[in-house]
Parts: C-alpha cells; sequence; structure tokens
C-alpha cells in the first residue's frame, strides 16, 4: 500500500467555501513534494423520482464553466450540518419538494487529486410538492425529465456535470433492482 505522508504546510487562501493549502509530503521512496489542496466542506446531491420515473432536475448558470448546466438539486454542508438533513433542505429549496424516503446512494470524491470535497448522494422517492424557496443570489429553472432521457443524456455526454451522472446511473441501477420500469 503506498502512502504520502505530510510534513508541512500553509494555508495560501482562505475563501467563502474553500480553503487553498500547499503543503509538504513526503513520498515512501523518501523524496518531498508538493501538494495543493482545495479543502471544501463536502456536500450533498438529490435525485428526486416521481413513481412513473420522472425525474426533477435544475437548471443553472456555473461561473466557472459559463454556461448554464443541467443537474440534480445539491448544495453544500454547512459547518457541523449532516448530510440526510442537509439533502432535505437542498431539495425543498430548489425544487420545493419533499420525500417521503430518502435512499442514500453513497459518496462520490469530486477530484481526489487535490480537493477534499465529498458528496452525498441520495434517492428520493414518495415525493410531495410544495413551493421552492432558493438561496438569495440562486437562480435557476426546476426542470423534469424522464430517467430513459436523462441516462441518454449522461451517455452522449449532454449531461456533463460529475455529480449528476453518477446520481442518474446509480439510481437507475437501485430502481431497476427494486423492479421499476419506465412506463411508456
Amino acid at each position: 500500500m503506498s502512502f504520502e505522508k505530510r510534513i508541512s504546510g500553509e494555508t495560501l487562501y482562505r475563501g467563502v467555501i474553500v480553503n487553498v493549502h500547499m503543503d509538504r509530503a513526503q513520498l515512501e521512496d523518501g523524496s518531498i513534494v508538493r501538494r495543493e489542496v482545495v479543502e471544501h466542506p463536502g456536500g450533498v446531491g438529490v435525485i428526486p423520482v416521481e413513481e412513473d420515473g420522472t425525474v426533477w432536475c435544475v437548471r443553472q448558470f456555473r461561473y466557472p464553466f459559463q454556461r448554464e448546466m443541467l443537474e440534480i438539486p445539491a448544495g453544500k454542508l454547512d459547518a457541523g450540518e449532516k448530510p440526510l438533513p442537509a439533502a432535505a433542505r437542498e431539495l425543498g429549496e430548489e425544487t420545493g419538494l419533499e420525500a417521503g424516503r430518502m435512499v442514500y446512494l453513497g459518496e462520490c470524491c469530486t477530484s481526489p487529486g487535490f480537493s477534499t470535497e465529498v458528496l452525498h448522494l441520495y434517492l428520493a422517492l414518495d415525493l410531495k410538492r410544495g413551493e421552492a424557496h432558493p438561496d438569495e443570489g440562486e437562480f435557476l429553472s426546476v426542470e423534469k425529465h424522464s430517467l430513459d432521457m436523462l441516462t441518454d443524456m449522461v451517455m452522449s455526454g449532454e449531461i456533463d456535470d460529475g455529480k449528476t451522472i453518477i446520481a442518474v446511473l446509480k439510481a437507475r441501477r437501485y430502481l431497476e433492482a427494486e423492479g421499476w420500469r419506465e412506463r411508456s
């Protein structure tokens, strides 16, 4: 098993969401290397699926890519917040939905080469509709697509958001194992 031992480090930047560190690490052969680490509080993503296979998604502008992206509802964890309540909070804020049942689909290390961000993914079922209440400064539109359509969009590359790709494929596999089939 290989390892890298942190020897020292300094914080280069403290931001609103992330902190950036420059560390020195010792490799197993004794050599010393520099490692940049983006410290992130983690987050949640929720794929809300109706009984007929309709999935509620959000489309929002993503500044780093300078374009809109189709995604599952998601957000960062607040300090000390547990993933399940955060997932329920984000689902309600972004779509107005409340889940009667939340299935944990696992976690995803988004960019393990440089970031500590871990996303916890959930499948939301038995949905009840309510009123969305996005965070201040959060502008998004809610869209509904079939799970089949989202799967096709993932496979064609039309959806390129990592958490959404993982959630669509994991939710589909989970639902199929439960005997679900898309209704025509």
